[in-house]
């Protein structure tokens, strides 16, 4: 049986899911060693939003969380909402002003979805496309990872990335995805306008199917001293360096 609710956990992925309004709170526990001077702020947020705190032993939140490391913080809340890519296509037809839209295929690692997820928000992503099958997902692990940045991105989920990518193509986007092996240097790239960039998943990249929806493959070149000992970037890297490409062409 599916859990009704979710269990958010660390100080800046609980402070941010209260600014962000975007969960339902039920009930906030605070391991009883926790140092009360960087609590101010949740206490404030939750006492305006009539969220009961509740001071436990910190035993009770190592098995809340499998041991991860919860900061001495819980929080129960409903899940993280998501809505569904379709809605993009009409956003881009409505808008005024270009699009930059995110898809990240099949990524696995949530630690690695969280750092992009972070990435994202700070190198002015609009959207943010998530497949809803074969990927790590918006989950409580992930906001933590992306130190509660992900509490505060608008993220869409897809049933079918190719189908999503022509959809965008008709409506003007065009598509460039990294690829290790593409034949377009990042740099050399033109991302500004309406574009979506694709990052594969860690292991196998972009699959074919994704692939042939691609305007371009762009790669980001290997010129530092270890060439030939380092041949790959993680995928949270590489996006990192293509978003803020993206962002210093758009500005």
């Amino acid at each position: 049986m599916k859990e009704k609710n979710d269990i958010l956990f660390g100080f800046h992925s609980v402070l941010e899911a209260l600014k962000a309004h975007k969960r339902k709170f039920y009930k906030i526990l605070i391991s009883k060693k926790r140092s009360p001077s960087r609590m101010e702020n949740v206490e404030t947020l939750a006492r305006e939003r009539n969220i009961k705190i509740e001071a436990v032993d910190s035993e009770l939140l190592d098995r809340m969380t499998d041991f991860s490391n919860h900061q001495g913080m819980v929080a129960k809340t409903s899940f993280f909402p998501v809505k569904k890519a379709s809605e993009i296509v009409n956003f881009v037809q409505e808008r005024k002003v270009p699009c930059f839209i995110l898809i990240l295929e099949s990524i696995e690692d949530p630690h690695n979805l969280g750092a992009l997820i972070r990435t994202a928000l700070c190198a002015g992503v609009d959207y943010i496309l998530v497949p809803k099958d074969r990927s790590a997902g918006p989950s409580s692990t992930v906001s933590r990872s992306s130190a509660g940045a992900m509490e505060h991105a608008d993220i869409y989920t897809i049933t079918n990335t190719a189908s999503i990518l022509r959809s965008l193509k008709e409506s003007g986007v065009w598509i460039s995805g990294l690829d290790a092996d593409g034949d377009t240097s990042l740099f050399n790239a033109d991302l500004t306008g309406n574009i979506a960039l694709v990052i594969g998943g860690e292991h196998k990249g972009i699959r074919p199917l994704v692939k042939k929806q691609c305007d371009f493959l762009l790669s980001i070149p290997n010129i530092g001293l270890n060439i030939g000992k380092v041949n790959s970037l993680n995928a949270s890297v590489a996006g990192g360096i293509a978003m803020y490409e993206a962002l210093r062409q758009r500005r």
